[in-house]
């Protein structure tokens, strides 16, 4: 089994040249992609209580989803028997048509819900495989029409890394919401005193709202990734976030666990406290998913005028510099002025990082990275706080 995951990984992984187009790569991958996406909408619909996001049950309710499914499967199994037919190599033809069978025999498109147990607690797989189509059809294509690193592939070094943190945020999306906003309850039982001022912000234009969400949350989220930086102890955290040697739409992804859950505390839960309508909250969560994608994606464009107002990726690739004029800078998300109020702007005109990554040894796999806050040893300055600062 470790051979045969070996040599699918090796195929994943292959030279440009072994991809071109007639190979069978193509639709092998996209054969792959169909099949894993149908096994995982089979699986949710099978187990709801288990691994359905109650958010979308008004999707799977939409009368032709379950034709769309069917679509899809059918799709992975003639694009499977392509890729047998086109490519010597076999693993990915045979893989995308095993998975396939397997959500044909879990029920396929008809799958009816099972009894389940349900303890109140769900695993977002259907949110994981509608977040990941979502960005990758946005960005994956993006990456190849314009890349700014036009050598670096599409399953580049490490990618099955940031893959799996991208299932950890997304398929414990109810965890991480509880552990973030817990608390929310409480604060509005007793901040009564506040009605009135949460009336007077839910009274507000929708776009306003919206608006107001944007900069109050850059502000606050720019002091707390600044203090990621600054202190030894959170930079343990935050060093998870920075080992990633490329960049692209799926980098982003990488962040500790713990980190998530204090970023969405301090962001989300002042805000859902103040008296924002509950679909001001809602798009910009959806809104902060795809702008934390674009950020780090592998796309070019200078935007010297732009990148002064609104972050661009060549804005957050600075951030994510090895270069020693990278370090400490750029800590906004949406709006780079917030940098230039508090000096930690910048962006050389017409310049990229060369290189991304820390000089600091961050290990490779997810458990070893999720305890390297409390076994990491080295530091990136001689006072181990990090960086000195820019300013």
């Amino acid at each position: 089994m470790a051979g045969y995951l070996k040599n699918l990984m090796r195929d994943l992984e292959a030279h440009t040249e072994v991809r071109r187009f007639g190979s069978g790569w193509l639709s092998g991958f996209f054969g792959l992609l169909l099949a894993i996406t149908a096994l995982l909408m089979v699986v949710a619909l099978r187990f709801p209580e288990w691994f359905a996001t109650p958010e979308l049950n008004v999707v799977k309710g939409w009368s032709g989803f379950r034709p769309l499914l069917h679509l899809i499967l059918l799709a992975s199994y003639a694009l499977s028997l392509l890729s047998l037919l086109l490519r010597p190599r076999k693993v990915l033809g045979v893989t995308a048509l095993m998975i396939g069978l397997g959500a044909a025999l879990l029920g396929g498109a008809n799958v009816q819900p099972d009894e389940t147990r349900s303890w109140g607690v769900f695993f977002g797989l259907d949110f994981f495989i509608v977040n990941l189509l979502v960005t990758g059809f946005m960005f994956a294509p993006l990456e190849r029409l314009v890349p700014h690193r036009r050598a670096q592939r599409l399953f580049r070094t490490e990618w099955r890394e940031d893959l799996f943190y991208f299932l950890v945020s997304t398929m414990f999306v109810q965890l991480l919401s509880f552990l973030a906003l817990a608390p929310q309850a409480f604060v509005n039982a007793n901040t009564g005193s506040f009605d009135a001022f949460r009336a007077m912000i839910y009274g507000l234009p929708w776009v306003v709202q919206f608006a107001i969400v944007l900069v109050a949350s850059d502000i606050v989220q720019y002091f707390f990734h600044r203090s990621f930086h600054r202190w030894p102890f959170l930079w343990g955290f935050h060093a998870i976030h920075h080992s990633a040697k490329s960049m692209d739409w799926l980098a982003g992804s990488r962040m500790h666990f713990i980190e998530i859950i204090l970023l969405r505390a301090v962001t989300s839960l002042p805000l859902f406290t103040l008296g924002f309508a509950p679909s001001v909250m809602q798009a910009y969560i959806g809104f902060i998913y795809v702008w934390s994608s674009l950020l780090h994606a592998n796309v070019k464009g200078d935007f010297d005028r732009l990148g002064h107002w609104i972050a661009t990726p060549r804005f957050h690739h600075w951030h994510h510099g090895l270069e020693r004029e990278a370090f400490d800078v750029n800590f906004a998300i949406f709006f780079p002025w917030i940098d230039k109020l508090f000096g930690t702007f910048h962006l050389p005109e017409g310049r990229w990082p060369k290189d991304y990554g820390i000089p600091e040894d961050v290990p490779r796999s997810y458990g070893k990275q999720f305890l390297y806050p409390w076994t990491r040893t080295g530091k990136k300055t001689d006072d181990g706080a990090g960086p000195e600062p820019a300013e």
